[in-house]
């Protein structure tokens, strides 16, 4: 249940909405066809991936940095300090770059199935790289002492260039 719970709360970024998808996934498998014991967990997961993309409809023009208040993130998400900096580097990605970093590379669904499910035709793949250098680049500004100056004075160095 806890990684049910967690996914869901990947995916919107709000706790109120990943309960409400949390539940509805489960809604949503007891009201459908039977499913042998062994496939509940993947299609109850499918369900709360289904239904966090219709609550939020994520797009690559249309996504926004999502706020996320550190007593969302320590309400025992994060059990460790190292998963509370974890799951804080994934929610603070945009919102398609969250969906395709936990639908791809924590849920293991390949690039096409991925696609499918975000209705999307954008490269997954390039989407998935760019929030595993985000999440990269946060965990490294955690831990390299004077990363974090470093890395602001490269991007205000980039915006003076431009």
């Amino acid at each position: 249940m806890g990684s049910m719970q967690l996914l869901s709360f990947l995916l919107t970024a709000d706790l109120a909405k990943a309960e409400e998808c949390f539940v509805c996934g489960f809604e949503d498998c007891v009201e459908g066809s039977y499913v042998f014991r062994d496939w509940a967990q993947s299609w109850a997961q499918r369900k709360i991936i289904q239904n966090a993309i219709s609550m939020l409809a994520p797009r690559k023009n249309h996504s926004a940095l999502t706020e996320v208040s550190s007593d969302a993130v320590s309400r025992g998400f994060g059990r460790t300090e190292e998963g509370h900096y974890a799951v804080g580097s994934i929610l603070g990605l945009e919102n398609v770059e969250r969906f395709v970093f936990v639908i791809s590379a924590l849920e293991k669904y390949s690039d096409r199935d991925c696609s499918l499910l975000l209705g999307s035709r954008q490269d997954i793949g390039e989407t998935r790289i760019r929030a595993l250098l985000h999440v990269g680049e946060s965990d490294r500004q955690r831990t390299v002492p004077g990363a974090a100056f470093e890395s602001r004075n490269h991007e205000e160095a980039q915006t003076q260039e431009v």
